[in-house]
């Protein structure tokens, strides 16, 4: 995501809204991420927290649909990925690969989605270090763009842009920010990657440290790399760029070197992603389904202890996906905005976990004085998420429950399994809830009120 934010910023606002963005984005997502450090102190007995931890404050359904949802949001996540990956191709062979969601831009994505699925079937120890090797050459490039543009800043460009220039259409700074909401949600996503992988930790406490620093590091980067391109160029120019529109920005500032340096690093950095995410969707489907709370036959591994059934359907679904892609109208951003507003739900759950765990008390016995703090943190960030729903817009909400409705039937899979009571009567308030926004979803697909 980093690499699309100065065109999506440039987009919806000036640096004046990009700042309070980045406030607001920045709080909430420190305050999931203290949530989710506080739950690794005080819970941990529980494993792969993104979704468990909703399952033990809110009962095996919202559990459900917490992995699921999470799930889910990672396959479109990785779609993403690949539309990504063509539309940086399409800025050299435009007719090929145009914005991504061509012919051969499809084929391409299947060609690679199944050469790193074979890859990975051989063992998650060759994937780590190819992953180690790819985080390493990704930073190198978005350093350059930061120094870059560090070096070209102008003050009287940034001055110019800073409220949105005067070529900015007349939008309210709410309805700025708001434009901004979706995509800082999607560039946070994985800040919660030491929770999903608790399991494998030598101890609890590195859970949380990992979660705050990789939080701290992120949000400088991405803050600069929002930021400094309104130095060096207006601001339409900078939102009329090609995706990914970091090369564009930084091709304003330097020439053309930059926009190939820049998308020689989109590519390093999104295969090395989608590697990273590839293993996070497996592992979430593995350990949903060694709690029971998916289908137990993905809970099997292959001879190298890769969840291999969990990668069979991770991976065919991400192509089934990808293939959808052919008749969007913009794939690119209806995946990226698609993607967050499916992590929404999981981060709720999460959230509001913190808040029922800080009131019960249950884990503090030895640090009482704690409670309060990490009731407060918890609630803004319950607040948080919900403002985020809102920003989304109901369009993505009623896709989102058209999306959850039919993963209900992996839910049935497992109680049947267990021999388990279906529904709690809440939990069946809530599937008919859902069912009636997958319906009305549907239907507005189905008429064109509501296009992908």
């Amino acid at each position: 995501g980093i690499f699309n934010l100065p065109g999506r910023f440039a987009t919806a606002t000036g640096p004046f809204g990009a700042i309070i963005a980045w406030l607001i984005a920045g709080t909430g997502m420190y305050m999931l991420a203290r949530v989710f450090q506080a739950l690794a102190e005080k819970r941990p007995d529980i494993d792969s927290g993104v979704f468990a931890y909703a399952k033990a404050g809110f009962g095996d359904y919202m559990g459900f649909l917490s992995a699921f949802g999470y799930w889910l949001g990672s396959c479109l996540g990785n779609v993403f990925y690949w539309v990504l990956i063509g539309s940086t191709l399409g800025r050299f062979f435009p007719d090929a690969f145009g914005d991504g969601s061509t012919a051969i831009a499809i084929i391409v994505s299947l060609v690679g989605i199944w050469a790193f699925h074979f890859m990975i079937l051989r063992g998650v120890e060759q994937a780590a270090v190819v992953n180690t090797i790819v985080t390493i050459a990704k930073i190198v490039p978005l350093l350059i763009a930061v120094i870059a543009f560090t070096v070209f800043f102008h003050w009287d460009t940034f001055a110019q842009n800073f409220f949105g220039g005067i070529d900015m259409p007349e939008k309210s700074l709410v309805n700025q920010v708001r434009d901004t909401m979706l995509i800082t949600v999607f560039v946070f996503l994985g800040i919660e990657g030491a929770s999903v992988y608790s399991r494998f930790a030598k101890q609890r406490s590195d859970v949380g440290s990992a979660t705050i620093l990789g939080f701290v590091a992120v949000t400088g980067l991405m803050v600069a790399i929002t930021l400094l391109p309104y130095a060096t160029a207006p601001r339409a120019a900078i939102a009329g760029v090609q995706n990914p529109s970091l090369a564009g920005a930084l091709e304003l500032a330097v020439g053309h070197w930059g926009a190939i340096m820049i998308s020689l690093g989109v590519l390093v950095s999104v295969l090395g992603a989608y590697l990273a995410w590839s293993l996070i969707c497996a592992e979430v489907l593995f350990a949903a389904a060694k709690s029971t709370d998916m289908p137990r036959l993905f809970a099997a591994q292959n001879a190298n202890k890769v969840p291999a059934n969990a990668l069979w359907l991770t991976n065919i679904v991400v192509s089934l996906f990808v293939i959808s892609t052919y008749w969007s109208q913009d794939a690119f951003n209806f995946m990226l905005d698609m993607t967050s507003v499916t992590a929404l739900l999981p981060y709720l759950l999460v959230a509001g976990y913190g808040v029922l765990l800080a009131r019960s008390g249950v884990g503090y016995e030895t640090t009482p004085n704690e409670r309060g703090r990490d009731l407060i943190i918890a609630g803004i960030a319950v607040f948080y998420t919900l403002i985020m729903f809102v920003a989304a817009g109901l369009k993505y909400v009623l896709l989102l429950a058209v999306l959850l409705v039919p993963g209900t039937i992996l839910y049935l899979w497992a109680r049947r399994e267990q021999s388990a009571r279906l529904f709690a009567p809440a939990e069946l308030i809530v599937f008919g809830v859902m069912l009636v926004a997958a319906l009305i979803g549907v239907w507005g697909l189905m008429t064109g009120t509501i296009t992908p």
